[in-house]
């Protein structure tokens, strides 16, 4: 950097001694070779560091003990404690351990509002106490701040309450006003360099002795692997923010050039993207970046031959394949050609976008291929937008309609939504106006909305299986307010079968029609929405779903089950007297909070996420599908591409919490005891078992057979567990819908869900190999993990083996995993963030996953006295599975 009496002053803090940062100084630590570790921050202050941060949360290690060996070793250590030391950790407990430890003055880092004043100013009480500095986060209880008046507006706030309240001296608080990537392709991230700066100058002329501080690799993450740029970002970033008043920030102090080394090409460069000098900067930048890295970039060249097609072929071309670096540049010239603006989206746009959708219905495009088709389309239409405005303030005119308004909403208490966005992308590229209510929608928001807005059509979503009863009743509130349009069904859980028999009986006045997924959607609209045809489409749909109807009754007398009784007489006769139940390492609860998202990648599944685009096919087989391939091998480049910024850049926050209990089985119920006395239940597991009619060659199931009957003796344990890998996923979908990025949006909330499930899968193998510890010397693949070729198992409720979704509620009870991980359950026991997993650990060997398949109504009744439910109550959560029908019964009956 250029010197200047402000850049003599800065204080640059070593970032290399923190487990989150740098993967190898991670290793060393878990490794215990606290020897090398140290030499990761001798090297920090032989580069200049001033100070060096020092940061243990892992979900693998005991964060405080690792805190506390470090900074003992680094007393001994002249050359690195002559530094000061920045303790970095989202809990407070390794936080205060690190206080105890450290010799000097230390700094915190940090504290926020983002849990309020009252948490914020409990530890900024403790913080001076210790006698430490304070690094002060711009975040508060409505979350980050992004914009330079939000960061002031947030860092004022916290200023007052410390020096009015706590009395901390103004000179040891430290404000972070949060730097975040820039040149990364989202317009909204353009200004947050420029917003850093000039928050920083307030912050320094109105708030009197303070220092502001900052995370500077953050700026650059859309240039990994180009550490050329990286520095010249890193250096003029610097060079702008230090004269503004920036005094400390943490980075890579061997990481940074001289302002006037830099190429002067690239430095304008640069600083156009930091200071959002121009619109283009982001592409300029994007366009010169391989030529600073030292080689061409890998694969072939670009074919662009298609830039020299006239423009329409241009938007046509763009459009199919989904490029947008010349739609701006190419909707511009067709405006010049065009009469209206309008003529644009109804012209090239249209054409091009109908020659998606033929192909789509052809089947030569699939999903991720128009959802980047549409990313294309709003990328020119954003374009056009404010010349139509323009132009209806001069001319009064009016846009062209819409070829329908859609309504889609996932119902109350689910929180699922990556098909049903897709579904509004699709129906969007095909001209048709989409209002998305999003998740966990209340009926009368619903229907409200729909006669608000006069829409056509409205469309629910759901994925669990409460969900079908709330369909059914949205569908007869519409009756009930007399609602006649059409009412779309679709989801996980749904079918044509329940739509025809549940829910369309519900809704006379029009029809309900399920729709089997995304490529179907616009058929189905377009036929309820056309004047010609909508009649002859329901009436079809109508006679269609009535004569499956009347076949369902008919197969749906009841069928000859085994009684419950005949069914236990027939339960899984284990061998329990020789065998001695496993004890896990430790009973209760363990957290395990910011897990490694690079650690859990390894264990993905990639074939449910091409499933998720309707790509059907198995991993990896599918990237060379004759059929899917072409659209898979992208999509997965694209994916691993997100996979590892979404990494680096800790978009998502992943946690879980595990407990084992004493456990024994008492009937068709699994007892769970405080401690190993085993006096009385303080909770219980409800199961279900299989009524289907077998011999005793072939048993009939229930989870409670794999755990030790109280009758024996043996003392026998139950595990729990509830991972999530979604918390933060909603914040990032959100910032991707702002910048029409449907495209990404639905990328990050898929790669959310394997993630969510890896973390299911590398947890489970941590119980078995560590925690539980009955299977230390397992060794498997990935792909025998996928193929469930362990000991034990890890049903969920709500999943075949238990069908009742409600004994998440005593699960997440006992793990307390709101309170420990900020997991929860809606009123339908769907989980948020939809990113998550949870269910029970069983380790016995002869264990496996089943199904209940259906039971009858004497196990309905014996299952609602053992939960304390009423026989409805029993009849609708457990609906799907029942073998009989309520209603037909209660007919009979009355």
């Amino acid at each position: 950097m250029q010197v200047t009496n402000a850049a003599q002053n800065f204080v640059m803090v070593g970032e290399r001694t923190n487990v989150t940062g740098s993967a190898r100084f991670r290793k060393l630590i878990e490794a215990n070779d606290y020897a090398a570790a140290l030499e990761v921050a001798r090297q920090q202050v032989e580069n200049g560091a001033n100070m060096i941060d020092i940061n243990m949360d892992e979900g693998m290690l005991n964060s405080e003990e690792a805190m506390r060996t470090f900074l003992n070793l680094i007393a001994s250590e002249p050359d690195i404690s002559r530094v000061p030391i920045m303790l970095d950790s989202s809990k407070w407990s390794v936080i205060e351990t690190g206080l105890k430890c450290v010799q000097g003055k230390a700094v915190v880092n940090s504290i926020s509002m983002k849990e309020g004043e009252g948490p914020f100013l409990e530890h900024a009480r403790k913080v001076l106490r210790y006698g430490a500095a304070v690094v002060v986060m711009a975040f508060d209880e409505t979350g980050q701040a992004e914009t330079a008046e939000r960061k002031f507006e947030i860092c004022k706030r916290a200023y007052d309450l410390l020096t009015n309240k706590v009395g901390f001296p103004p000179e040891d608080i430290i404000f972070d006003p949060n730097i975040f990537a820039v040149a990364t392709g989202i317009e909204e991230h353009n200004d947050y360099g420029k917003a850093f700066i000039d928050a920083t100058r307030r912050i320094k002329a109105e708030l009197p002795y303070v220092h502001v501080s900052g995370g500077v690799s953050n700026l650059s993450f859309a240039f990994r692997g180009n550490e050329r740029v990286r520095e010249a970002m890193h250096t003029v970033f610097l060079y702008h923010a230090i004269q503004a008043g920036m005094d400390m920030g943490i980075v890579n102090a061997g990481q940074l050039g001289q302002y006037d080394d830099i190429e002067p090409e690239l430095r304008e460069l640069v600083e156009d993207v930091i200071l959002n000098r121009r619109d283009d900067a982001t592409d300029r930048l994007l366009e010169a970046a391989e030529r600073y890295k030292g080689g061409a970039s890998a694969g072939k060249e670009k074919d662009l031959s298609w830039r020299e097609k006239p423009v329409e072929e241009r938007l046509t071309y763009a459009l199919v394949h989904g490029i947008g670096n010349y739609v701006e540049e190419d909707t511009e010239e067709a405006r010049q050609r065009a009469e209206r603006p309008l003529h644009v989206i109804e012209g090239p746009l249209m054409d091009g976008m109908n020659v998606v959708g033929d192909l789509f219905g052809a089947g030569k495009m699939f999903l991720p291929q128009v959802v980047k088709s549409a990313r294309v389309m709003k990328q020119a239409v954003a374009y056009l937008m404010p010349f139509m405005e323009k132009e209806k303030e001069e001319l009064g005119l009016v846009d062209r309609p819409a070829a329908g308004k859609v309504l889609l909403a996932t119902v109350k208490g689910d929180v699922h939504d990556i098909g049903k966005n897709i579904v509004g992308v699709v129906l969007q590229c095909n001209n048709y106006e989409v209002i998305d209510l999003g998740v966990m929608v209340h009926s009368q928001v619903i229907l409200d909305t729909a006669r608000e807005k006069n829409v056509d059509i409205i469309g629910l979503s759901g994925l669990i299986t409460p969900s079908l009863d709330e369909m059914c009743h949205v569908a007869s509130e519409m009756e009930r307010e007399g609602f006649d349009i059409p009412l779309l069904i679709g989801g996980a859980t749904t079918s044509k079968v329940h739509t025809a028999v549940k829910i369309s009986p519900n809704y006379q006045r029009n029809q309900a029609i399920y729709v089997t997924d995304a490529s179907r959607a616009v058929g189905v609209v377009s036929g309820l929405i056309s004047k010609e045809h909508r009649e002859e489409h329901i009436a079809k749909v109508r006679s269609e779903y009535a004569q499956m109807a009347e076949n369902y009754a008919r197969g749906q007398a009841e069928k000859a089950r085994a009684s419950i009784a005949q069914a236990r007489g027939n339960a899984l006769k284990l061998d329990w007297t020789n065998y001695t139940p496993p004890r896990p390492s430790f009973l209760g609860t363990r957290t395990f909070e910011a897990y490694d998202l690079a650690e859990l990648a390894r264990y993905i599944d990639w074939t449910p996420f091409f499933h998720a685009w309707e790509l059907k096919g198995t991993y990896p087989r599918i990237l060379d599908d004759d059929k899917y391939g072409e659209a898979a091998r992208p999509l997965f480049e694209d994916a691993q591409a997100m996979l590892k910024q979404l990494i680096e850049e800790k978009w998502l926050k992943a946690s879980a919490v595990v407990g084992f209990w004493p456990a024994n089985s008492v009937g068709d119920d699994i007892e769970l005891y405080a401690d190993e006395s085993r006096k009385e239940p303080f909770a219980t597991f409800h199961t279900l078992r299989q009524q289907m009619a077998r011999d005793a060659s072939k048993p009939n199931l229930a989870l409670a057979d794999f755990v030790a009957p109280k009758e024996t003796g043996l003392a026998d344990y139950v595990g729990g567990f509830a991972v999530t890998a979604g918390l933060g996923e909603d914040d990032i979908a959100r910032r991707f819908e702002l910048a029409n990025d449907d495209y990404s949006k639905i990328l990050v909330k898929a790669l959310a869900d394997r993630l969510a499930e890896a973390f299911a899968e590398a947890m489970h193998e941590k119980v078995r190999r560590e925690l539980w510890g009955y299977a230390p010397d397992e060794n498997l693949s990935n792909q025998a993990l996928i193929a469930e070729d362990y000991a034990g198992i890890r049903p969920a409720p709500g999943y075949p083996a238990q069908p009742d979704h409600t004994e998440k509620r005593t699960l997440f009870r006992l793990l307390d995993a709101e309170q420990e991980i900020g997991m929860k359950l809606t009123e339908s026991c769907a989980m948020w963030p939809g990113a998550a997993v949870s269910g029970l650990y069983f380790s016995h060997p002869d264990a496996r996953y089943f199904g209940i398949g259906k039971i009858g109504r004497d196990q309905v009744a014996d299952y609602a006295a053992r939960k304390g439910w009423s026989i409805e109550e029993a009849e609708r959560w457990l609906g799907p599975i029942l073998n009989y029908d309520p209603k037909q019964v209660t007919d009979a009956a009355a």
